[in-house]
Parts: C-alpha cells; structure tokens; sequence
C-alpha cells in the first residue's frame, strides 16, 4: 500500500526530471546564423571552434554568410535568416533598427566596434610602381583596385580615407580633396563588389595598387601571395561593429561576448585586425600612423553618409562621374 501510494510521486518526479533535460538539452542546441562582410571569415575559422568549446558554447552550431556589407545588411532586411552581425560600417546595421536590432545595440564599452584596422596601399612585390603614399596613386599608368562603395563597406572607409588624407595635404581646401578623389575613382575603372572580390581580381593579376583594409594584405600573405604594402600616414581607424538580432537565442548572446575576450582578439589579430583591447595590440606589427582620423572627424556616420554616399548628390557620386 505504501509502495503504490509512492508510485505518482515517483512518476511525476520522472517527468518533471525529463521535462528539465528536455528543456536545458533545447537551449543547448541552438544555431546561430552568422551574417558578416567579407573580410573577417578566416577568423571566424578559428574563433568559432574555440567558442563551442566553452561551456556557453557547447550544443551551438553555425550557418556562416560573407559577403559585400551594404549587401548583406540588404539582404537581412529582407528577410535572411541572421542572429549574429558583425558588418563593415556602423549605418549597415543601424538601418535594421528597430524591426531587426533594438536601438541600444551598440551601448556597450566599445560602441559595438569588435575589430579595428587602417587602409593599406597594397603593391606587387618590389613596388615597382614606387608607390609611396596617397599622391602616387594618381599618376598616369597606375591602374588602382577599390571596391565599389555602393555595395562595400571597405570601399567606403577607403574613399573616407583617401578624401580626408588630401584634404589635410591641401589645408582643408574640400575643392582639392574632391578633385582628388575624381582622379583618383579615373585611375579605378574596375570596382568589385567587396573588399574580398578587389583581393582576389588583384591576386589574380590585375591593376598595380590595390586599397583596401591591412586585414586583407595580411591575410592575402598568409595565404600564399607575397605583396607589399604601405600605411599612409595620414589615415582612418576602420572599426567594425557586432550586434544580436532581436530574439536571437543565448547560444547568440554568449558568442557575441566571447568575440571581446583575449582568446577571441588574438584570432583576430592573428589574421590581421588590430584588437579593440589596448593591450593586445602589437604596436611593432600594427604601428599607429601618425596622421589617423576617425569616423568622427567627418561628423560620424550620420553626417558622413549624407555628404559623401547619398545617391546621385553625395561627394562619392560627383567623384565617380568625374
């Protein structure tokens, strides 16, 4: 009798234990749908792995998209699956709030920025275009590689860059530092979509100077080209931000905290990002150009869309129809 008194005790204790695994094996077993730009995908290779070792990341498995940032950003508007973002440029991401992102996404110690870098001017071996700094990538002959800064977000930091280095070497004359970005898009006939494609059409042989982020000379001589490459001096700190898409799972949350841990940063600057922790940064690998701006010196992201890539008006578009 007491024997069949324990019995619903004992069942129900069983359900309840089988309800708990069922629910804590159902939070383990999250996908995570990483949508990034191109460039940050040979580190991800590494630092995913090392996430789902942790305990945070045990159970989680990916889906990987790369591709230009403006298209990527594009295509999550339009409904690709996506719980991770880390973009090219801060307006890629700030156009998916708030059906996407909540509008505090990048309310965090670094405003969201996961991974930082410089434009670098890349060249055959030898340079033998003798390639010094912005100036020379104007003379007659030089044919130039640049993403296209409709689609990428790299093409967009390199015209920043180039406009903000010839208005500081012409005194702030916005006349000059215009012209020179008209001369320099004449010299850049062909424009790939992203900042990966511009590598690889150079790789392959085309063009004498290729712009485009440092990340991408270090990763194209890791991976079997033999390039140089100069930082101009006068230059623009590139930071690239993250975010979690609006009900996105904690397997999500936790990678996007575990990308600003030390293990995470040196796999980012192991293919060639300068680390958002102070610390980490090898300044003899990744020397500070003595000239750098930031996003801020145009007014921030903001202003700088307005003025530089609204369609039709923008510098950007007055450069490009010469």
């Amino acid at each position: 009798m007491t024997f069949q008194r324990k019995l619903p005790a004992l069942f129900a204790g069983l359900v309840a234990s089988l309800a708990l695994f069922a629910f804590a094996a159902s939070a383990q077993a999250e996908t995570v749908n990483l949508v990034a730009y191109s460039t940050p995908q040979d580190a991800y290779k590494r630092i995913i792995p090392l996430f789902q070792k942790t305990k945070e990341g045990k159970g989680v498995t990916f889906t990987q998209s790369y591709g230009a940032s403006g298209d990527q950003s594009r295509a999550v508007a339009a409904g690709q699956p996506a719980n991770v973002l880390h973009l090219a440029l801060e307006p890629d991401l700030t156009r998916l709030v708030p059906k996407f992102l909540a509008p505090n996404w990048n309310q965090t110690k670094t405003k969201g920025v996961v991974a930082d870098s410089v434009v670098a001017l890349v060249v055959r071996k030898g340079n033998p275009k003798k390639i010094k700094g912005w100036n020379d990538l104007l003379k007659s002959g030089t044919t130039v590689v640049t993403a296209d800064p409709i689609s990428s977000g790299g093409a967009r930091w390199n015209a920043l860059a180039a406009y903000g280095a010839a208005l500081r070497a012409s005194g702030r004359d916005t006349n000059k530092a215009l012209t020179y970005l008209k001369q320099l898009y004449k010299n850049a006939p062909t424009k790939p979509s992203s900042a990966r494609d511009a590598l690889t059409l150079f790789s392959r042989g085309y063009g004498d100077v290729l712009v485009t982020y440092e990340s991408e000379a270090i990763y194209a001589n890791n991976h079997g080209e033999n390039f140089d490459w100069i930082i101009p001096s006068n230059n623009i700190l590139i930071q690239t931000p993250v975010a979690v898409t609006k009900g996105s799972g904690p397997g999500a949350r936790a990678f996007v905290k575990f990308l600003y841990t030390p293990a995470a940063q040196k796999e980012f600057a192991k293919v060639g990002f300068r680390s958002v922790i102070p610390s980490l940064v090898d300044k003899k690998t990744y020397p500070k150009p003595k000239g750098l701006f930031t996003i801020n010196n145009f007014g921030g992201w903001t202003a700088a869309t307005t003025q530089f890539f609204t369609p039709r008006t923008g510098l950007i578009a007055k450069a490009q129809a010469g």
